[in-house]
């Protein structure tokens, strides 16, 4: 028989599957991740809140271009957590990075499917990603701060992204890992959102 919610799940899997695909850094990724299953986070808050976000960039005179919709990636090693995201949102406090920004001022997200750990990932590993819509924003380019004083938010800006010197596929796991990761904040009358809007749970694979 006919069962639609399959058909419905493994069409979602194949749209997950070439997001992740057309997001690896290495071309070698291609043959090395198996996925299994994939679920649709429906969290209309998220959603209204990503329109809201770009219908009020739009207004403030964004371009279409910094107002496009990306995907970015969040990798965690069980199932709750996974779900807890897509429930709650990423919220900031959730990094160990601070390269970029203040991690309670805003939220760590990777650019690339395949690049979603600080150490390289081992055969027979398994984990959730979650697939994220993100609305970039105006974007500034930083250098990678390792201080303790770290970065705040660029107002007029929405996203931090590294000034990479090298190509992150020839750097280590851990500086690829670094160099391919999107900060993110929501800052408005001076104090941090605790939830960025521009960034919505999309699909859990």
């Amino acid at each position: 028989g006919f069962h639609p919610e399959l058909e419905e799940s493994s069409s979602l899997l194949q749209t997950a599957v070439s997001v992740l695909q057309s997001s690896y850094l290495h071309s070698t990724s291609q043959d090395g991740f198996l996925y299994s299953q994939a679920i649709l986070v429906e969290n209309d808050v998220f959603l209204s809140e990503l329109k809201a976000f770009a219908q009020a960039k739009e207004a403030a005179g964004y371009s279409q271009e910094e107002l496009e919709e990306t995907f970015a990636f969040l990798l965690f090693d069980n199932e709750e957590e996974a779900k807890e995201v897509c429930q709650s949102g990423l919220r900031v406090n959730s990094s160990s990075i601070s390269t970029l920004g203040d991690p309670a001022k805003g939220v760590y997200i990777s650019k690339y499917a395949d690049c979603l750990h600080p150490r390289p990932w081992y055969h027979g590993k398994s984990g959730y990603i979650v697939i994220c819509k993100l609305i970039k924003g105006k974007v500034k380019v930083v250098s990678e701060n390792y201080t303790t004083s770290y970065t705040c938010p660029s107002p007029g800006y929405d996203c931090h992204v590294p000034m990479s010197t090298k190509t992150p596929s020839k750097s280590s796991p851990c500086q690829a890992f670094e160099q391919s990761q999107y900060y993110v904040y929501e800052v408005s009358g001076g104090s941090a959102a605790e939830r960025p809007r521009q960034i919505c749970p999309y699909i859990v694979i």
